[in-house]
């Protein structure tokens, strides 16, 4: 197929997205040259008349090096329009500026500039003339640069920022460029953006075939007779095949070279073992290699069925996922690449195969990193289509954006092995009603006509079984069920005996009811958890109060009644979120038990906190889907006189691993053990307490009540009469001392490389006392800064920015970022009566990168 050189240009201007090719470095003298765009940017939070002009005066403005979320600045403010869905940060209009010089030898190429993402509602300008727009926050765009540059001075890139109609999400979405900018440099014929698809439609270990396909695309108004090179390289980039074509491309047309290379005895790509290949694909014209792509890709297969589930590589598995949002908790939305690779590394700790990528495409850096770790992604698009959840939410371009917004998703994200299910949308209203099909139908024959090599699926609650869903269903792979598996899967497997299923949300207290249900039934492929880690927005959701014994009583009818509504709501053919809110658009009052709102600004749903440490529903999920000789010891939050503790919804019945309990001397305490022996046996100060089998039967945990007095609680399991594993809580002391621990103490001198910095409260024996509370204040001396402060409170008031930060269960956070000389980074922290403590981080030159000058 080809398109004329008009069409391309209209399209241009009309914003839609070019897809570029990635995992491009650019280098001296290539034919393509990719440039770091993220630095020396000017900001100012506002909307000032004519700050697009190419004469307008920024020397006033902040400078900012992105990824850049103004929003995490400020502070939660009950008065803010964003609402608890947005964690009731600030947001507004913003504006960014950057200032660059066109070489000369860029005349007579391509130039375009690649957003990864922006929050939201980005119109962008050159030199005064407007672009175009991209209302969307989370997908990547591009616009071309070419026509309206100039060589003869300074050229200003700016970018308007809409965030200020609120609210406009039901999570917090950060504002600004929150995500990477690069400056690309092609000739008139090159690979098109995102135009390099590979898949492995077979693979084992004695060999592989190899999919490539290229598309050419051709800028100029003559002919180009090309031949498209593919090479393949190993991770140790050793040449492992190669296919060579030619290829005529008409002026202002494209075209799409299909070849299959031989890939003898390769590494498939598996979570386990996650090795990566990359295809070099070259353009060449007259003897001349005038573009160059590299393309990171990983050899597997995967098949599903009902009676196998999903099977990659031959073999099924199960997913062990978790939903999570965007942000990286203290930074915002702020996508650093470490940040990114961090929240992957903490997922596969925590015992996670698999994650969500809830409701919206995530960085590429994100992606890079599952691919490189081993963790398998359900990628989805949107929360909304035509009906709104939020005033200003997405619904109101969906119409008009949505084939834009999928294939920026589908061509920019099909590469990554880790990849392994598409979404269409989560908890979508029209999908009980007769609008839902059609919809369906034509965002998944989009999505299957960029990629046919991955499922599709479409997150549900409540019915599942009217003929509006059964409509909606029947244009996916595989089902997700939102909190209504246990209730309706037997029934729907009877109905529809074709149709596999997986959990996309779950209730953390359901862990061991959704692990039994994926184990025993071949149709049901997985569970994500809502969610694998806490995050900005939703406020509340997932915490526990200590309420009357009256309001205890209510708040068990409310649970009641969301299990019913989740099992449920739909079913009479309308919209069922409307429901949920009263006639004059405020939530339901029962509601409010489970969505407390201020001074909460996060939701405490996750197995992770804000900070990336575990709490324990973690260890036992753990537990649960990865088994081992492996016992985790905690101990139930004590009920106040007079109270009871209300844990419904998305919560579970608080619980903290400790044993320090001043003023709670002779009382009983409750203690959780969770296992994967036999049995546990629980020591107090050396003294057999008891001993309880922890078996399936048992759902791997027992509950023992134990008299509280300070000294070693000791968990023990056993497997015969073996004691294979153990798990201490020793009382603490007073706090002593403070003790600062970097997760890295390397780091590249790159202007964006993080250290996470872990700040706990000690005694005198070196254990964290976890009821400290002190305000830290910290200092950095060396080429680096404090870019975000934190703790895992959902309620603090602090900023996330600054130089202080109170300890939460004798815990805070400190990120440090390099700059972009290297040299030896000192943090200093401070607290009355702790002293000081100092950790040290070195910055290290790396190789120079190309940047936009």
């Amino acid at each position: 197929m080809q398109r004329t050189l008009r069409q391309m240009t209209v399209a241009l201007m009309a914003a839609l997205p070019m897809f570029g090719a990635s995992g491009l470095a650019a280098q001296p003298g290539a034919a393509r040259q990719q440039l770091n765009a993220d630095a020396n940017w000017k900001f100012s939070l506002g909307d000032p008349a004519d700050a697009q002009a190419q004469s307008f005066d920024d020397s006033t403005w902040r400078t900012v090096d992105l990824p850049h979320d103004w929003s995490i600045e400020g502070v939660p403010d009950e008065k803010n329009l964003t609402g608890s869905g947005g964690g009731y940060f600030p947001a507004g209009v913003g504006w960014y500026r950057r200032t660059f010089t066109a070489p000369s030898d860029w005349k007579g190429k391509r130039v375009s500039v690649v957003f990864d993402g922006v929050a939201s509602n980005a119109t962008v300008y050159l030199n005064g003339k407007k672009l175009g727009v991209h209302p969307y926050a989370y997908t990547s765009f591009r616009f071309d640069l070419t026509p309206g540059l100039d060589f003869s001075k300074s050229n200003v890139l700016a970018v308007r920022v809409d965030n200020s109609e609120q609210p406009s999400s039901r999570w917090y979405t950060g504002a600004g460029i929150y995500r990477h900018v690069r400056i690309t440099v092609t000739e008139r014929v090159h690979v098109s953006p995102w135009g390099v698809f590979i898949s492995t439609p077979e693979a084992s270990t004695s060999g592989a075939k190899v999919a490539i396909r290229t598309q050419v695309q051709n800028d100029s108004t003559d002919p180009a007779e090309v031949s498209v090179s593919t090479t393949l390289l190993s991770a140790q980039g050793k040449s492992v095949g190669k296919e060579r074509s030619a290829l005529s491309v008409g002026a202002g047309a494209h075209e799409e070279m299909s070849q299959q290379i031989a890939l003898p005895h390769p590494e498939l790509w598996s979570p386990e073992t996650p090795a990566l290949y990359r295809a070099v694909t070259e353009i060449v014209q007259g003897g001349k290699v005038i573009d160059r792509v590299e393309t990171n890709f990983g050899v597997r297969t995967l098949a599903w069925s009902v009676d196998k589930g999903l099977v990659l590589n031959g073999k099924s598995i199960k997913l062990t996922g978790g939903s999570v949002h965007h942000d990286d908790g203290p930074l915002g939305a702020a996508a650093f690449d470490r940040a990114e690779q961090r929240k992957v590394e903490l997922l596969k700790a925590a015992g996670f195969n698999a994650v969500r990528t809830a409701h919206n495409p995530p960085s590429p850096a994100f992606l890079d990193a599952c691919d490189r770790l081993g963790l398998l992604v359900l990628d989805e698009p949107f929360d909304v289509w035509t009906k709104s959840k939020a005033k200003y939410d997405y619904a109101r371009f969906f119409k008009d954006w949505w084939q834009q917004d999928v294939d920026s998703m589908v061509l920019r994200d099909r590469n990554h092995p880790s990849i392994i299910l598409w979404g269409i949308g989560n908890e979508i209203p029209e999908a009980w009603t007769s609008e839902g099909a059609p919809i369906a139908k034509q965002l998944a024959a989009r999505v299957r006509s960029l990629d046919s090599t991955r499922p599709l699926t479409e997150a549900f609650p409540g019915a599942t079984y009217t003929p509006s869903t059964d409509a909606v269903m029947a244009q996916l792979d595989i089902v997700g069920y939102n909190y209504n598996l246990e209730a309706n899967h037997a029934k729907d497997h009877q109905r529809v005996p074709n149709r596999i299923m997986v959990t996309t949300e779950s209730l953390p207290a359901a862990a061991f009811s959704e692990w039994k249900l994926v184990h025993e039934q071949p149709y049901i492929v997985g569970e994500f958890v809502w969610t694998a880690m806490d995050y900005l927005g939703e406020s509340g959701i997932g915490s526990w109060s200590a309420e009357t014994p009256e309001q205890a009583a209510q708040a068990d009818k409310v649970a009641g009644f969301l299990n019913q509504a989740m099992s449920n709501m739909g079913a009479d053919g309308k919209n069922p979120f409307e429901t949920l809110a009263t006639p004059d658009g405020k939530p339901n009052p029962m509601m409010s038990l489970m969505f407390p709102g201020f001074p909460w600004h996060a939701a405490s749903a996750g197995d992770l906190d804000l900070t990336g440490y575990r709490k324990p529903q973690s260890y036992y999920r753990d537990i649960l889907w990865n088994g081992g000789d492996r016992v985790f010891a905690t101990v139930r939050v004590p009920e106040p006189d007079g109270k009871k503790i209300v844990a419904i919804g998305w919560s579970v019945y608080p619980t903290l691993p400790s044993w320090t309990w001043p003023g709670l001397e002779g009382k009983d305490m409750q203690v959780e053990v969770y296992a994967g022996t036999e049995k546990v046996r629980l020591y107090l100060n050396d003294k057999l307490i008891g001993e309880m089998p922890t078996t399936v039967e048992q759902q791997r945990k027992a509950l023992f009540t134990v008299a509280y007095a300070p000294g070693t609680l000791k968990a023990v399991g056993v497997n015969g009469n073996s004691e294979v594993a153990t798990s201490l809580l020793q009382t603490a002391g007073d706090s002593a001392k403070l003790r600062l621990t970097a997760d890295r103490t390397i780091l590249q001198a790159d202007g964006g490389d993080l250290a996470y910095v872990t700040v706990e409260a000690i005694d005198a024996q070196g254990r964290v006392q976890p009821n400290a509370t002190s305000e830290v204040k910290f200092s950095l001396s060396g080429p680096g800064s404090i870019l975000a402060v934190g703790n895992g409170d959902g309620r603090s008031k602090e900023s996330y920015q600054g130089d202080h930060r109170s300890l939460f269960h004798g815990r805070a956070l400190v990120v440090v970022r390099a700059s972009g000389t290297p040299g030896s980074i000192r943090l200093l922290a401070t607290a009355p009566d702790l002293g000081e403590s100092q950790v040290t981080i070195r910055s290290e030159s790396e190789s120079p990168k190309a940047t936009l000058q």
